[in-house]
């Protein structure tokens, strides 16, 4: 079994190679085995994800709820996970900082933090308010003794603001408050996504698995991408065929979702590797 520095260093080393690699977004301790069994070499929590386990929208877990949850999905594998801990889980700098401490603690060797407020009336943290957050869970990882990544979020295009270069400023203000990986979910076009690459020198990650956008990992490594996840598509994936299956039974009174499914050979394989 791996050690957290050498998970830590593993995880970091994945960012800094010629080809984006795919750190998908498991959901629950089943998803999680699944991944690492099919040969994924890091993973990713989904907040959204793991609020759907619960029977809630996202944004409507708890900072205690989530510690446990990534606790968990560390203890699943031996693969490094990276914590989709949203905003920090709190208002104030010192409970950002502690947020991202007690992250730390579960065993994750990265984490992200987003500067969406969730509030319908200002969605977005002003940048000056953003970038001392940013600094704050910098300082708090920056003082353990392994390389923590962590990963700055712009949010405005999944807040519908589509101005790129507000976008392109906020990236920028948070690798010079000492982010390790960024990272504006909701660009949608390769212009875009060039544009943001050429305009830092950190790795980037792409939001991959949203409708229409069809891009391989071989188009966004020719783009300069280093880290692609998919949040939370490969948990709607699911529920999306569960949906199907239920409406099947209930309004056709047939079972045919069957031929589809996975087969227990094939889950058995896969969770005992």
């Amino acid at each position: 079994m791996p050690t957290l520095s050498q998970k830590a260093q593993a995880f970091g080393a994945l960012h800094h190679t010629d080809r984006a690699f795919i750190i998908p977004n498991p959901w629950d301790v089943g998803t999680a085995r699944l991944l690492a069994g099919m040969g994924f070499q890091a993973l990713a929590t989904t907040s959204a994800g793991y609020a759907y386990t619960l029977g809630v929208s996202d944004y409507h877990v708890t900072r205690d709820q989530m510690l446990t949850h990534v606790a968990e999905l560390v203890a699943a594998t031996d693969l490094p996970v990276s914590a989709d801990m949203e905003a920090g889980y709190a208002d104030t700098l010192d409970g950002v900082a502690e947020t991202y401490r007690l992250t730390a603690q579960t065993g994750a060797v990265g984490a992200s933090i987003e500067d969406a407020t969730g509030r319908d009336d200002a969605p977005i943290y002003d940048l000056a308010e953003a970038v001392d957050r940013v600094k704050a869970a910098v300082e708090a990882v920056r003082s353990l003794p392994y390389a923590f990544t962590l990963t700055a979020r712009a949010e405005n295009h999944l807040h519908g603001r589509t101005d790129l270069k507000d976008t392109i400023r906020r990236l920028q203000a948070y690798q010079e408050a000492g982010a390790d990986v960024l990272y504006a979910p909701g660009l949608r076009t390769r212009e875009d996504i060039t544009a943001v690459v050429s305009s830092v020198d950190l790795p980037i990650n792409v939001l991959m698995g949203s409708p229409g956008m069809n891009f391989s990992v071989d188009d966004l490594s020719g783009m300069g991408v280093k880290r692609i996840s998919v949040g939370s598509a490969l948990s709607r994936a699911a529920w999306g065929a569960f949906l199907r299956a239920g409406h099947e039974m209930l309004e056709l009174g047939t079972f045919n979702f069957g031929e589809e499914a996975v087969s227990y050979e094939d889950m058995a394989r896969l969770l005992q590797r």
